[in-house]
């Protein structure tokens, strides 16, 4: 009898295992996490921590009051100066904030603030974008003025002289790029990545998503994905980049980290996913940055660079104590003290340009110290400091 009873509970439990692995869509990535967990290169010699804090800045969140929105702003540029001014990494640089700010949420007092404030080395500017229901035409349109106004209104985006383009990073809303949702909402567009390469995108830093099941099977990577006619989600997986090996694919994907946290326990104890969000109930704890770290994203065949990249919706009232103070201070004094010691390892401020820039001199063969790839590709913006006009 008391076996039965030992068996009925280990079934009952692998059942409520198995419950929570589909709710949380884990069943989506658990399978390539685990295959990676057993891959995980071996490391010598000093190894480099690239840190990039990407954030969806929304300034219009719930909100249709321009005072709102200039509060929100006006704190980020003057709270963002105070804090990122005490820290430096191991080559002088500040935090690097990157702005993905929304297409459809355009103005241009709220991005000359940001461009100031990038003029000054805190962060640049990129391309976030929420829609529904699109088509190949009014996306193009939508992303190519708006890549022009930030490029000759505010100097936010560099421009390519070989391929003629404006070019842009890229987060897309809602999570759902290339239609990767069920339903298909919030994006509409099957061919997405393609239209993006064209548009002059870059590089794109939308995941991880988790637990959304616009989630992709690949995880913890740095990848090329392609578009394949009559097929959505076509970034569920991908071409890793790879040292001295040509570029394959649409568009580069640089992720996040995805994981579990076991210090993090979430409900009824289930360890928390760990996928890089940083917010007020989701604060940047040593526990979590050492998370971020032994994620070890890298391009393949250049394991001593390590790419950490978060991610946060910046103008979110609740949140921005957390971004903005002494949460965000103390994360920065950890990483200082912890990933710089100059021995096993430095760390390196940079912007979602620059990971990319950086990505692209791994691919290319380049070693040593990833500081001196900041600009290897795509050169830095002019960021004009220019008169605010509000509306």
């Amino acid at each position: 009898m008391f076996m039965l009873v030992v068996l009925l509970l280990l079934i009952l439990g692998s059942v409520a295992v198995l419950r929570v692995i589909y709710q949380k869509n884990m069943h989506i990535w658990l399978p390539s996490f685990l295959r990676a967990k057993l891959n995980k290169p071996k490391v010598s010699g000093t190894k480099h921590v690239l840190f990039c804090f990407a954030d969806h800045f929304e300034p219009m969140w719930r909100t249709d009051d321009i005072n709102v929105e200039r509060r929100r702003v006006d704190r980020w540029c003057k709270d963002y100066r105070v804090m990122a001014s005490k820290h430096k990494d191991s080559d002088g640089c500040v935090p690097k904030h990157s702005f993905f700010y929304p297409a459809e949420e355009y103005r241009y007092e709220h991005l000359a603030k940001l461009s100031a404030l990038c003029a000054e080395g805190f962060g640049e500017i990129e391309i976030h974008l929420h829609h529904d229901n699109d088509t190949p035409d009014n996306f193009c349109q939508t992303m190519r003025e708006f890549a022009h106004t930030l490029h000759y209104e505010h100097g936010a985006l560099p421009y390519c002289s070989q391929s003629e383009q404006i070019k842009y990073a890229f987060i897309h809303g809602n999570w759902a790029l290339d239609n990767s949702r069920s339903d298909c909402m919030w994006c509409g567009l099957d061919n997405e990545l393609q239209l993006l390469k064209e548009t002059g995108c870059y590089v794109d830093m939308t995941l991880p998503s988790a637990p959304s099941e616009t989630q992709t099977r690949k995880v913890n990577s740095i990848y090329y994905a392609s578009n394949v006619p009559g097929k959505h989600k076509n970034h569920d997986w991908g071409v890793d980049v790879q040292t001295n090996v040509a570029a394959s694919g649409d568009l580069m994907l640089i992720q996040g980290p995805l994981g579990f946290n076991f210090k993090m326990p979430g409900r009824k104890g289930v360890p928390h996913i760990e996928n890089g969000d940083v917010r007020k109930k989701l604060p940047p704890i040593p526990a979590r940055v050492d998370l971020w770290v032994n994620s070890h994203i890298h391009v393949k065949g250049r394991p001593e660079w390590i790419f950490v990249k978060v991610h946060t919706h910046g103008t979110q009232d609740d949140d921005m104590e957390t971004l903005l103070g002494r949460a965000r201070d103390e994360m920065h004094d950890y990483l200082e003290q912890t990933y710089n010691d100059g021995e096993n390892y430095l760390l390196h401020y940079v912007s979602a340009r620059e990971m990319y820039n950086i990505a692209k001199a791994a691919e290319a063969g380049e070693q040593g110290n990833p500081n001196q790839f900041r600009d290897y590709e795509l050169n830095k913006p002019s960021f004009r400091s220019v008169a605010v006009k509000e509306a």
